[in-house]
């Protein structure tokens, strides 16, 4: 897929510089970017939703429970 991005001049050369910093060419540069932006959010969602969850029920066990629990 093909995805165009307008810039200006100085984002262009902002964006071309950190890429070469990376030794990476722009379009890895937008695409890891955009990646990790998506993960962000993601984990975000996660982490609100187990907040939800413990304050519901603010139960919690340590490593030593949780292995007995699984028989590990």
């Amino acid at each position: 897929m093909t995805i165009s991005l307008r810039l200006s001049e100085q984002e262009a050369m902002l964006f071309k510089k950190y890429a070469e910093l990376k030794n990476i060419n722009v379009s890895e540069l937008v695409r890891q970017a955009v990646m990790e932006r998506i993960e962000d959010e993601l984990d975000l969602q996660a982490f609100d939703k187990a907040m939800e969850e413990y304050k519901e029920n603010p139960v919690t066990y340590s490593h030593d429970e949780v292995r007995r629990m699984l028989e590990l």
